[in-house]
């Protein structure tokens, strides 16, 4: 934005004004100006890439292309407020710019991690003479919105809902937790995709065609600089300007690479959606049986810096409630890798954790301890306080024989087959069978069991 609160109607930036070192003592007001080409050399390679209109975006067709979202509500002239969802680098600010452009509105951007409630107020004053002014709206573009609070949030929505403004909002983290009800239901969520790899490839060449000469990698090491990116198209670009300075003689190989440039954190926040999302996949690939991606997914949270404590106590749960008792040596098996954990530390405790993450997804499965357990607390809920039947209550007092506590109790290990197959559910309700073992691992054995014990249990009713 202008210093005069008027930014440009198509969101391009003023020049850059010049430092005060770059102002020699004996200057004057009128020097020449800095040429295009010494701007052009300081300016990040980003941002000299940066795309000038909707069609170069790379990555995003499924909002941008023929039939995208985004593309019809430009043909319908109905642009609504939005947020933008995506990780890093994938093109929310670019975006929101050339949006502006298209639907011929003034561009205005604030980002909330720098900006106060002062900050918002005086651009909803400037908006608001804007369109008085003009009879024109603003695209308002809030980078990393969710970081407002929630007061805040609420400052948005007269303006939007007046169309003072159109409000474009970024954020990296899932709106459904990060932003409140009232300001989602008056705005789109667009997710934006991750750059993958024909689109991260798309941006070498356009890098390569501005600087006039390729890369200085082998075919092998090109696809290591991509996937060094991990799908952030700022990241990788930032990436090619350290190569690119390097002697034009330079030829780099896998190797070579990895010594001139970091790979990029894979994204991981301990506390937020991606922690629940890794943890998620974990637990499924171990219900599917796949233990390689059971491996990937545990290496995936290890290396994003999760604690393995915390890892141990979700396998510790998957043992008890999707392996259950067609494997009754998991859980067992879980503390004891949990244990070692302990006691060994990292890494050498994870192997533990590792081979336990193997034992769990090559086990039988079954879910019927967790299933019966589930129905027990709604049938306890549902019965109240019924008391056990007589004959199986204790009865350490002479009245309590006398009415009858313990009478008729047969001691199930002096039977023939060590089952009395009396029953012990209330008097006053029907025996509800609320364990229904699988067929798989050694439930198969409990089943036929069950089975044998319920027809004996069934010769015994008059």
């Amino acid at each position: 934005m202008r210093e005069d609160g008027n930014a440009d109607l198509f969101g391009a930036s003023p020049g850059p004004k010049p430092s005060p070192a770059s102002v020699s003592p004996r200057s004057s007001a009128h020097s020449a100006p800095a040429s295009s080409e010494s701007l052009r050399q300081t300016q990040p390679l980003a941002d000299r890439l940066r795309p000038r209109s909707l069609s170069e975006v790379v990555g995003q067709d499924h909002l941008l292309g023929t039939g995208g979202m985004l593309s019809q509500m430009l043909q319908r002239n109905t642009l609504p407020s939005l947020i933008l969802w995506g990780g890093p680098g994938c093109g929310k600010t670019t975006i929101a710019r050339l949006l502006a452009r298209e639907a011929k509105l003034r561009f205005e951007q604030i980002s909330a991690v720098f900006s106060g409630v002062a900050d918002l107020k005086k651009a909803f004053e400037t908006a608001t003479r804007f369109q008085q002014e003009t009879g024109r709206g603003t695209l308002l573009f809030v980078d990393e919105i969710h970081r407002f609070n929630r007061a805040q949030q609420d400052g948005f929505l007269p303006y939007v809902e007046r169309g003072t403004v159109i409000l474009i909002g970024a954020t990296t983290e899932n709106p459904s937790f990060a932003l409140n009800g009232a300001l989602l239901s008056r705005c789109q969520v667009l997710v934006l995709n991750r750059l993958d790899d024909e689109g991260l490839d798309r941006l070498l060449q356009r890098a390569e065609a501005d600087s006039g000469h390729p890369l200085p990698l082998t075919i092998e090491a090109r696809a290591a600089l991509r996937a060094m990116a991990d799908g952030d198209g700022r990241y990788l670009l930032n990436l090619v300007e350290q190569i690119q300075a390097l002697p034009q003689e330079t030829q780099l190989d896998t190797a070579g690479l990895a010594s001139v440039v970091a790979r990029r954190a894979a994204l991981y926040d301990k506390d937020r959606e991606e922690h629940y999302n890794l943890i998620s996949a974990l637990h499924k690939s171990l219900r599917g049986s796949d233990p390689d991606a059971g491996l990937y997914w545990f290496a995936r949270m290890l290396e994003g810096g999760e604690d393995p404590r915390y890892i141990a106590r979700r396998l510790t749960r998957f043992a008890a409630e999707d392996v259950g008792m067609a494997d009754s040596s998991a859980l067992p098996l879980a503390i004891a890798a949990w244990e070692t954990y302990e006691r060994l530390g990292s890494p050498e405790g994870e192997l533990a954790l590792a081979q336990l993450v193997v034992h769990l997804a090559t086990a039988p499965k079954s879910n019927a301890v967790y299933r019966a357990y589930n129905q027990a607390r709604k049938l306890a809920r549902e019965t109240g306080s019924l008391g056990p039947p007589h004959h199986i209550r204790n009865a350490p007092t002479r009245l309590m024989k006398d009415i009858g506590y313990g009478k008729g109790y047969e001691y199930d290990h002096d039977t023939a087959d060590g089952f009395s197959g009396q029953n012990y559910f209330p008097d006053e309700m029907d025996r509800v069978a609320l364990y229904q073992p699988t067929d798989r691992g050694r439930e198969s054995e409990i089943r036929k069991n069950l089975d044998r014990q319920a027809a004996i249990r069934a010769s015994r009713r008059p």
